[in-house]
């Protein structure tokens, strides 16, 4: 395997040493072939939210696996996974499912074109929408933890209607739009940034862009494969009060199976084949396993005070790392959103992928080695969000907080 993995930043690269290689994972733990337990704050990026291999996912995907693994056929689960979402995600009224993010938002730039008959689009610099040729374009997340340009490989004729803007910057859309007059299709953006390190939007960012995607009549969309369902139930757009045209998802709707969606204003949906002539397919989408996991995972996620306790977690553990990182007179600048967090060692504010740069890699590296060795399982990269889930308790975020402070000591 190139690098020994299947996924860049999984090897290390970035933090130095060798890749921690699980065996087993079980609530808020990872065991490695070696026995050794980690708490994990990664969460298979992401889709872990409920914690790993939680019993009643499980039991009911037990169940699911006596039926078949795929059925290539339409299955009522997919109905039900459907009206799901369809009744949490303030933008969709219609959904198709793919096999994952990097589909989806391939699958959503080619509806986007097809719907506003445009080929331009802008995306934000840092953001990371997957792995296809058109948006490996300024693109964070591996991209920016391996040093890569972008990548090569991909042909400028790709890339030439891909149009960039610094995060939080509604100056620059504007001039995008008035440089490109009814030439842009849409604007696609993580509203809550996972992949260049976490990054928040200021008050009147996703405003601002509502409205000057209506003005110029393009879409406006949301990757919400990070935020969906672990910020809010019905995601950034939920919790801001901001509704898009279309909406990307993945990770938790699929609780931890391999999964994706896109899905939003039922006019736009429509084009999308058989309904409508843009053509997108996929031999394992919708398959029963990763339906069956999304339905248990969102059923839990229901349940009264769910949010909430997400929330406590995740700011008590954030407020902990600053406050640790203060002490050993590290600079440090971070925040946390529902059940997402993040931290960039340098001072702040951070908001954009430009400042997210200043963090300090190297020191970053130190810090994640003296966090393993203390069995705290951090993602290994400086520009990755972390991840809370209901199985972390109090007990493992103050063995965490711990580790911190022994951490920045021990590395200041």
């Amino acid at each position: 395997m190139p690098g020994g993995v299947s996924s860049p930043v999984r090897a290390f690269r970035s933090v130095g040493g060798q890749p921690i290689v699980f065996d087993r994972v079980k609530g808020a733990y990872a065991w490695d072939v070696d026995g050794n337990r980690f708490i994990d704050y990664i969460g298979s990026w992401g889709p872990a939210i409920c914690g790993h291999a939680h019993p009643e996912v499980i039991a009911a995907l037990q169940d699911a696996l006596e039926k078949g693994t795929s059925f290539g056929a339409p299955s009522e689960l997919e109905n039900q996974l459907a009206e799901m979402v369809i009744d949490a995600v303030p933008s969709v009224e219609m959904v198709r499912f793919v096999n994952s993010g990097t589909e989806a938002c391939m699958s959503v730039l080619r509806l986007m074109r097809a719907f506003t008959g445009r080929d331009k689009l802008i995306k934000f610099e840092g953001c990371y929408h997957g792995h296809a040729d058109m948006f490996l374009v300024k693109a964070g997340s591996g991209v920016a933890t391996l040093g890569l340009p972008d990548s090569p490989g991909v042909p400028r004729s790709t890339t030439s209607n891909t149009l960039t803007a610094p995060y939080n910057d509604l100056e620059a859309v504007k001039e995008l739009f008035a440089e490109n007059p009814d030439a842009i299709s849409g604007v696609i953006l993580e509203p809550v940034v996972g992949n260049a390190g976490f990054m928040t939007p200021e008050p009147g960012f996703l405003e601002g862009l509502r409205e000057l995607t209506r003005e110029h009549g393009a879409l406006l969309v949301f990757d919400e494969v990070m935020s969906g369902f672990r910020i809010s139930y019905g995601g950034a757009q939920a919790r801001f009060g901001v509704t898009p045209d279309l909406t990307t998802m993945g990770k938790v709707i699929g609780g931890g199976l391999p999964v994706g969606a896109y899905g939003g204003r039922a006019e736009i949906m429509e084009m999308v084949a058989p309904a409508g002539p843009m053509y997108q397919a996929g031999t394992l989408s919708g398959n029963p396993l990763a339906m069956t996991a999304g339905i248990k995972t969102l059923e839990l996620l229901k349940q009264e005070g769910t949010y909430e306790r997400l929330e406590s977690t995740t700011e008590r553990l954030i407020n902990g790392i600053l406050e640790a990182a203060k002490a050993a007179e590290v600079p440090i600048t971070g925040n946390s959103i529902g059940a997402m967090f993040g931290f960039f060692l340098c001072e702040g504010p951070v908001r954009n992928f430009e400042d997210a740069k200043a963090t300090d890699t190297e020191l970053f590296g130190k810090l994640h080695r003296a966090m393993l060795e203390r069995g705290i399982y951090l993602a290994p990269s400086a520009f990755e969000a972390g991840f809370t889930s209901l199985a972390h308790s109090e007990a493992d975020i103050e063995t965490t907080l711990k580790a911190f402070r022994e951490s920045f000591a021990a590395v200041a």
